[in-house]
């Protein structure tokens, strides 16, 4: 008996998911063994866009080779429902004044539409108490663009 297969996910349905949701899994490969860490994200319907601390093996492995995989899911809780995309590229430092602003303020943005806690500000190198726009106005992370896709897998179940 042959093995169902996964369906593949059209461009505007991997583009839907990708805007639906804000957390994705960045594999890097600088390392014996590959490294994954979850990295909350946006999107401008061209690029993904992450912030990262400047601490933790990630620095380290981006250093050494910045090709990534990122994965970004969507389930229902039961698994009745699934669907992911997986992209492989390289992420690119933004290193412009005015583009570190926008993606900072997209950030900002996000957190306010999706109603997050100010816990995950932790995960950005802020405290909890912080306002979202010191996203913004401090720089105590890094903007990172998710550029030179090579190959993208998207599939979902029925």
């Amino acid at each position: 008996m042959d093995p169902v297969k996964i369906p593949k996910m059209p461009k505007a349905e991997y583009d839907a998911l990708i805007e639906r949701q804000y957390v994705s899994r960045i594999s890097f490969g600088a390392c014996d063994h590959p490294y994954i860490a979850p990295f909350m994200y946006v999107f401008d319907k061209k690029y993904l866009y992450f912030l990262s601390t400047k601490y933790g093996r990630k620095m380290e492995y981006f250093a050494k080779n910045p090709k990534v995989s990122v994965e970004i899911e969507e389930y229902a809780p039961d698994m009745s429902v699934f669907s992911f995309v997986s992209l492989q590229g390289t992420l690119e430092e933004v290193k412009d004044r005015e583009g570190k602003k926008k993606v900072r303020q997209q950030f900002v943005e996000m957190v306010a539409r999706k109603k997050l806690s100010p816990h995950v500000l932790t995960a950005l190198g802020h405290g909890p108490d912080d306002p979202p726009d010191v996203l913004v106005n401090e720089e105590r992370s890094l903007v990172w663009k998710l550029v030179g896709v090579k190959d993208i897998v998207a599939l979902k179940n029925g």
